[in-house]
């Protein structure tokens, strides 16, 4: 394989010479004085003259290159400039630093200190490139103003930059997890912030970041399957701003060999205990793995939901498993193709656990619990029991088939008790839990339901209780805060609110029952009620219109940042529904611009929305205040600073730059609660082709 050499002396010395005299000339002194071309003593005629940028000297390409037989070919859809001449071939790309070198049939790239540009209508290239891509000598005459190309001398392809990759050879082919590091020969460029890694197309020269950071560091990059191909592997020095300073490049190919490792058991194992951790190592990229186990004794199977690849997964086997069982990862790529792992085979030989859960041992109980029988065996039948420990009575609470019960424990409940639950297995064989001992105190509660703290009622709204004692009567009362005036709503065992026009304000309400002659209340509840015009959340866009807006924001701070536009992108279709629902304040109608639900106070102040509650076990709409914005481009760069600045994503910017990792970055961080959060936007991002938004060049 063929490989840019270093300079040797002689070239080196000169060509040192050379960058010196242009550097320290004064371009502004020669203002006036045009740069001429000289080719095998000719002088060259250009209808644009030569000129000096950031200190190098840039040429008009085919006046010199065609002076020089050999064939200049453009291509204007793909803004691409073709040199040929007998065995050398020469691929250059406008405002590229690529260069593309195909000598004896052997390809190979560089990278330009200087990208070609285009300037009335030619294409400018530094001088330097002549001498590579052709192989002739160049001089540059400081005092006369003048480049010399002289065909009768030779000179080889050398590198712009002391930069190499050294952690991949040249024609390597990638077939897995890759470790990535590139040797600056004279150090790190000065100025330097970050390097990233990026995988290009060979024909099209466009790809993706597939690794960011430490310019020292030994970085990781984990190849995805949509990597196949013949590729360049960049290695690029960023400053501060973004600017390119330097850096490598290669041709490599990326053919990988799918490795799939169940962790957490080995083949042959025995399995006794109750939970079994399991974890995968992948050498690709996968948008999710699921775990797969079959017993191949009786045919049971089981499939998990799509996992997080880089978390584990707890395996929980039930009497029912004991015997065999094979287990394996299926790893899927980004278009759900799936990827098996090899089977694990081992047996399954727990024993049968019954215990009762909701309740703790010498727990005091003064209000309703969730009893639940936890246990690893299915069955027909199950019983929950109380035992008053000064008598032995025993009584049964609750009978069903499975499933857990909600006790709330009454006066005739108080006392030292004892709790357990009896179940009956598919064999028809009978166990029994331990018993729990508690105390309850069997207060008489009354419970108010269908209206929480802080609620405000905009419609009828229908209201109940829930009580551990039979009540002799109940009312209902409602208070204006305002007054401080009573209203009995009801006395029977539901009541309904009906907001009417002159009711809007602050209300409180509450329930009072009788039992054995007295009085037990519920908790006053403050609500509002308001009868005026609503708002409901509205479109920032047509939905048509909504991709190009937000591919517009999210690409503009990729450029910035290194963040995923694709992702980006994802998260604001996903969090507003294509941009159909974004939040509305309800009462005056003032919209948020608000593109990702994010709460609190934005550059405009906030909105009051819906959000939910819960209060005695019902979920309630509470109000809430989400951040409000002038434009959509305040909102995203909210977005931005919170992903960017807060230390809980410290993770996630480590991985920022790919759409798949990232998603389930933000996932692992706690940006959503939501279990399936990484696997939907990953899923948007596939349907809608966004990963296009994360295409970049050098």
């Amino acid at each position: 394989m063929m490989r840019i050499k270093y300079f040797k002396w002689p070239i080196l010395i000169s060509l040192l010479l050379m960058i010196s005299l242009v550097q320290y000339s004064a371009p502004d002194a020669y203002a006036e004085d045009s740069i001429k071309i000289v080719v095998d003593g000719k002088r060259i005629k250009s209808d644009v003259d030569p000129y000096i940028r950031n200190d190098r000297t840039l040429v008009p390409i085919r006046v010199i290159v065609e002076e020089l037989n050999s064939v200049v070919e453009w291509d204007g859809e793909k803004r691409e400039v073709q040199i040929s001449k007998e065995d050398i071939h020469i691929v250059l790309r406008i405002d590229s630093y690529l260069v593309e070198y195909t000598i004896d049939n052997e390809t190979t790239y560089a990278l330009m200190d200087v990208a070609p540009e285009i300037t009335g209508e030619r294409t400018f290239v530094p001088i330097r490139l002549i001498s590579n891509a052709l192989g002739v000598g160049i001089k540059w005459d400081n005092d006369e103003r003048t480049v010399y190309v002289d065909s009768s001398e030779s000179s080889e392809v050398t590198r712009f930059f002391d930069v190499e990759i050294t952690s991949v050879k040249p024609g390597q082919t990638i077939t897995g997890t890759t470790e990535l590091y590139t040797k600056a020969l004279n150090g790190v460029p000065k100025g330097t912030k970050e390097i990233k890694y990026l995988l290009l197309d060979r024909d099209t020269a466009k790809g993706f970041v597939i690794a960011s950071g430490d310019a020292s560091q030994t970085h990781q990059w984990v190849p995805a399957m949509e990597d196949t191909g013949q590729k360049i592997l960049v290695a690029a020095f960023y400053d501060a701003k973004g600017n390119f300073l330097s850096g490598d490049s290669i041709p490599i190919t990326v053919k990988i060999q799918p490795q799939i490792k169940l962790n957490g058991i080995v083949e042959g194992q025995k399995i006794t205990a109750h939970s079994v951790p399991l974890s995968t190592s992948l050498n690709f990229s996968a948008t999710y793995v699921k775990y797969e186990m079959i017993n191949p004794d009786n045919g049971a199977y089981y499939i998990s939901p799509g996992a997080d690849p880089e978390k584990p997964f707890t395996m929980i086997p039930v009497m029912e498993d004991n015997g065999n069982m094979s287990v394996r990862v299926i790893a899927y790529d980004t278009k759900g193709n799936p990827y098996h792992g090899e089977y694990v085979n081992i047996g399954i030989d727990i024993d049968s656990y019954l215990y009762l859960g909701g309740v703790k041992q010498g727990q005091a109980i003064d209000g309703s619990v969730t009893l639940l029988a936890q246990r690893n065996f299915n069955v027909t039948d199950t019983e929950y029991y109380i035992v008053d420990k000064t008598t032995g009575q025993e009584r049964l609470l609750h009978k069903a088939g499975y499933g857990s019960y909600t006790w709330f424990p009454g006066p005739e409940d108080e006392g030292n008790k004892e709790l357990y639950v009896k179940v009956k297995d598919t064999a028809g064989n009978t166990h029994v839990s331990n018993r729990i001992s508690v105390y309850v105190s069997g207060n008489p509660k009354l419970l108010l339901q269908g209206v929480g703290p802080g609620q405000v009622l905009t419609q009828t709204t229908e209201l109940n209780v829930k009580t551990n004692i039979k009540l002799d009567g109940i009312k209902y009362i409602l208070t204006n805060a305002r007054t401080g005036k009573e209203i009995i709503i009801s006395e029977k065992n539901t009541a309904v609110i009906v907001p009417e026009k002159g009711d809007d304000g602050t209300w409180t309400v509450r329930a009072e029952g009788i039992y054995g002659g007295k009085t037990i209340k519920t908790e006053e509840v403050k609500f509002s009620i308001y009868t005026g015009q609503l708002y409901s959340a509205k479109p920032v866009i047509e939905k048509d219109k909504y991709l190009d807006l937000v591919s517009d924001l999210a690409v503009n701070t990729r450029k910035t940042t290194g963040m995923s536009a694709a992702l980006q992108v994802a998260q604001a279709i996903l969090e507003t529904g294509w941009g159909q629902s974004v939040p509305v304040d309800k009462y005056e109608g003032k919209f948020s611009y608000n593109l990702f639900g994010i709460k609190g106070e934005g550059t405009n102040g906030s909105v009051t929305s819906n959000t939910w509650e819960e209060y005695n076990g019902v979920a309630f709409r509470i109000d809430a205040e989400f951040r409000a914005y002038n434009n959509e481009k305040e909102s995203w760069q909210d977005h931005k600073d919170l992903l960017l600045l807060r230390e809980r994503y410290a993770p996630f910017r480590e991985v920022m730059y790919d759409s798949t990792m990232g998603a389930w970055a933000l996932k692992r961080c706690g940006y959503a609660t939501d279990s399936q959060y990484a696997i939907k936007l990953i899923d948007i991002i596939n349907r809608y082709n966004l990963k296009a938004l994360d295409e970049v060049t050098i």
